[in-house]
């Protein structure tokens, strides 16, 4: 039974409760009761962010979601019931709580209400298939799970594969319905009970962001307080944010950019937000437009779209005065045409990754022509060096492994200490892309050592797509590796060496892929070779093949 309710008429969740009494003798009773007040007049968490900004401005709007239009002091006081409604229900500190739903005011919610009672939040993208959101849940060990409406079958399939989450609540937004046996979280928000005040140390873990990688499954990066809140002052002072700002968020709040560099900064700054369910370019103009956005942030496939829009020449985008892109680089001639159609707008490239919390480097508006392509400088809080294979610096214009020092970066990859190790080798974090610094001190990014595909803002780990293309039985050998596409900025593609005396056509493989991955994974074409480049150690060339049907084919359409 999901989301069973007690006499009290309260959801009954897993969780373990705390035994915090004090067994201490009065003397050292009193040092702790000390060290106790101290930490707290001192504390600097993610969960306190909104009773700050409520104290000193709690008239100010600070959530728009649809017709919900929350003040900061009511954002607040739903941060604290939440808070609450998790502590009457069993979960505790160290607690991992996943949520699975699209953009909504509830999601802002539950990532202050969870860093406030010390319960781990572990977000999770929308789009992954119930086989895949299951290695997360098990992976995690979370015993809880919110989830929005309409995705409760899949959570359920998931659930099920997992086996270890006892219980879940679900998210109702308008036009949804309850499902069968499931709590509504609206009911957790009915709680008149006291919010837990646990201290949380600034290196406590309050979130697990499950990043892509090289790998067949995704890792674990571990977040603080410490990370997080350092990551929002590099954003803030790098982005030029204030808390005059607007901003609409459009971009799916499972991923670290969107929720971690411009929806939480928003709430650290008393700055206005505006939550709209997905980046649609007639939904994303029009509130513009309707609220006076000033602020945008959108990987450039985004941006190209509103561009393109019939919708974008009917619309008042004059108040849009601040742009921020990552993901890629904006090409020069969609720059252009920015400056010519929104010349109020002054743009910003962000790089970089989830382990970083997320962001490294800055591209600011007055180095975005004579510079474009950038990944700018570093941000305040962070040091970035390129090294070579020996863990050394390199000169100017020498291509190596772009890497990081920073109080940004994660506690290390959730039970694995060895890619931890890996990854931290010589005291600095390896990124896993290549790139240099040019003569002006600017960092650009050439390459990526994980061969790591980026569409459509979203990251697709090639040897995932692999393992799964590889349990087809007509399948010999398999390479998957980006190639240029005009939407996109890279398309997935896969290279296959079919089995002897076997066949399989194009779409058997496209059909055999989507039953295990997301649609964003499956390969958008299949190139049928007689073998696979590689070099005379048996190393794959994913290289040779990105130029071989890079130039052979051109750009994918």
């Amino acid at each position: 039974m999901i989301g069973g309710a007690g006499s009290s008429g309260r959801l009954l969740l897993s969780g373990t409760r705390r035994d915090c009494r004090n067994h201490a003798t009065p003397t050292v009773g009193r040092m702790d009761d000390l060290h106790a007040v101290l930490a707290s007049a001192r504390s600097h968490a993610l969960g306190d962010i909104p009773r700050r900004s409520a104290r000193k401005q709690p008239d100010k709007i600070a959530i728009i979601d649809g017709d919900v239009c929350l003040s900061f002091a009511e954002f607040e006081r739903l941060v604290d019931r939440a808070a609450a409604a998790l502590s009457d229900n069993g979960f505790g500190v160290g607690d991992r709580l996943a949520l699975l739903a699209h953009n909504c005011w509830q999601y802002a919610v539950l990532a202050f209400a969870t860093a406030r009672a010390g319960v781990v939040l572990v977000p999770i993208n929308f789009m992954l298939t119930a086989e895949e959101i299951s290695f997360i849940l098990g992976h995690s060990q979370v015993t809880g799970f919110v989830v929005e409406a309409d995705l409760v079958p899949t959570a359920e399939a998931a659930m099920q594969l997992a086996g270890n989450v006892a219980t879940g609540a679900a998210l109702v937004p308008p036009g949804q319905s309850l499902p069968d046996g499931w709590t509504d979280f609206a009911q957790w928000l009915q709680t008149d009970s006291t919010a837990p005040n646990p201290h949380i140390d600034d290196d406590q873990l309050i979130r697990l962001m499950y990043t892509s990688g090289t790998e067949s499954h995704p890792k674990g990066a571990q977040h603080s307080s410490r990370s997080l809140m350092g990551n929002y002052v590099s954003t803030i002072i790098a982005g030029s944010m204030e808390s005059a700002d607007i901003e609409i968020h459009s971009l799916p709040l499972y991923h670290c950019a969107q929720l971690d560099n411009f929806l939480i900064t928003d709430v650290y700054l008393g700055a206005t937000s505006i939550i709209v369910s997905r980046p649609d370019p007639e939904l994303v103009l029009r509130t513009i437009e309707k609220h006076e956005v000033t602020n945008y942030f959108a990987p450039p496939t985004v941006w190209i779209s509103l561009l393109r829009s019939p919708v974008f020449d009917q619309v008042d985008l004059s108040s849009l005065r601040k742009g921020y892109y990552g993901a890629s680089a904006m090409p020069v001639e969609i720059l252009a045409e920015m400056r010519e159609r929104l010349p109020n707008l002054r743009l910003w490239n962000f790089y970089g990754q989830t382990e970083m919390a997320p962001l490294a480097s800055a591209l600011g508006p007055d180095e975005q022509d004579a510079h474009a392509g950038s990944a700018g400088r570093p941000v305040i809080n962070v040091e970035t060096a390129i090294l070579d294979d020996d863990n050394s610096p390199v000169a100017p214009g020498v291509v190596g492994e772009i890497a990081h020092r920073s109080p940004h970066l994660m506690l290390g990859y959730l039970d694995d200490d060895a890619k931890t190790a890996e990854s931290f080798r010589g005291g600095w974090f390896h990124s896993g892309d290549l790139g240099y610094y040019d003569g002006h001190g600017l960092l650009h990014v050439v390459d990526r050592k994980k061969d790591m595909i980026k569409t459509g803002g979203e990251n697709v780990a090639s040897r995932e797509v692999e393992e799964v293309i590889y349990r087809h039985s007509a399948v010999e050998e398999v390479a998957v590796f980006g190639l240029p596409h005009p939407v996109w900025v890279e398309a997935v593609v896969a290279a296959v060496v079919v089995r002897d005396g076997m066949e399989v056509t194009e779409d058997e493989l496209a059909s055999h892929c989507r039953a295990h991955l997301a649609g964003f994974k499956t390969p958008k074409q299949v190139y049928f070779v007689d073998s696979l480049p590689k070099n005379p150690s048996g190393k794959l060339l994913k290289r040779s093949l990105r130029e071989q049907f890079g130039v052979d084919r051109g750009a994918l359409s």
